[in-house]
């Protein structure tokens, strides 16, 4: 969650800048997305099924009876039109996954969206439109915005923490909620960030624990080239590193070994102040040593104060746990009466 002193620092009002010239850009650009497309794609997962993750989600909102309100108020045959509000400023995401959604529920039902996901919306914008019947629009609402607004709160800060880490690369963790691992990766990618490894399958990452059992750095990273060659996999690795004489006994092991080290990552090496900033000493002498050979990733003491900062340090990652373990969700709404709606809205500022 961004505290309020990072929502009151120069650089948040500087980043949020580049937010208002992207609503004067969508505005002229704006016009109908046809339903089904997708702008940016899912993540990839040899198990993880996507259509069952919604089935889910919409079981446990229905139970054993269905929408007890909906069956006692709005007469089965009803069609109406109802409307995505935006109630305050972001990046939307999650639109192709609300179109899988309306889909599973009811596949007549019409969908129209004035924005994709990754574009910009501002508070009181109607971004997107689906009719049809009026019970099934409204069982699909809560499961539908749920998705949105977790989707849309992790893409919107990813792409505060991407511009402003530029030139380096900003990356989530595994930190993500139990059973939305591709979902919020995906809200990553929407948001112009990068996924790092989908889970402990893909990718092979050396962290402290694997180095303490293993009995130290060069034996965990030895172990590993000799497991990767002895089962004939082909894969990145990537090891954790503390210290720079940690940095040091890798790039002593490498250079009189083959290996399949892809990337080095540099753990806790931007050092808080009491004044609110960050040295990032440590972490450019451990860069210098590495001097290119191997790809870099910062990790740790990583907000949207200090990132900028890490960024010119000449890593190649950076990498926040924050992006999808404490999303902020983004407001948003699905109105029958958009009238009303806008003028509580207006009263509460929120519209």
């Amino acid at each position: 969650m961004i505290s309020a002193s990072r929502l009151l620092s120069p650089q948040f009002y500087a980043i949020q800048r580049s937010f208002v010239k992207m609503s004067a850009s969508a505005t002229q650009t704006a016009g109908g997305v046809s339903r089904g497309s997708m702008a940016i794609k899912p993540p990839s997962h040899p198990t993880y099924d996507l259509k069952a993750v919604i089935k889910l989600a919409l079981a446990e909102d229905a139970g054993h009876t269905g929408d007890v309100t909906c069956l006692a108020t709005i007469p089965f045959d009803m069609e109406v039109e109802a409307y995505f509000l935006a109630k305050e400023d972001g990046i939307v995401a999650g639109i192709a996954l609300a179109d899988m959604i309306f889909e599973q529920v009811d596949p007549s039902l019409k969908v129209e969206w004035m924005r994709k996901d990754g574009d910009y919306v501002h508070k009181g914008l109607k971004f997107g439109k689906v009719s049809g019947n009026a019970h099934k629009i409204v069982v699909a609402e809560r499961v539908v915005l749920n998705f949105m607004q977790r989707m849309s709160g992790i893409a919107t800060l990813t792409k505060l923490m991407a511009d402003a880490a530029n030139p380096a690369r900003i990356l989530e963790t595994r930190k993500t909620a139990p059973g939305l691992r591709l979902v919020d990766k995906w809200a990553v990618l929407i948001g112009g960030g990068r996924n790092h490894r989908m889970g402990l399958f893909d990718m092979v990452m050396i962290k402290d624990n694997h180095i303490s059992a293993a009995g130290g750095i060069v034996n965990a990273i030895k172990s590993v080239d000799e497991y990767l060659k002895q089962k004939n996999l082909e894969m990145d690795v990537e090891v954790e590193t503390r210290t720079l004489e940690e940095v040091k006994e890798v790039l002593g092991y490498v250079s009189g070994s083959e290996t399949r080290l892809t990337r080095i990552m540099l753990d806790n090496m931007v050092v808080p102040l009491e004044n609110g900033d960050v040295d990032v000493t440590m972490l450019k002498d451990a860069v210098e040593l590495i001097n290119g050979r191997f790809e870099t990733e910062a990790s740790g003491n990583v907000t949207l104060e200090t990132v900028h900062k890490i960024g010119q340090s000449g890593v190649t990652f950076i990498s926040s746990g924050a992006l999808t373990h404490s999303v902020k969700a983004l407001d948003i709404s699905l109105k029958i009466d958009t009238e009303l709606a806008l003028e509580v809205g207006r009263r509460t500022k929120r519209a």
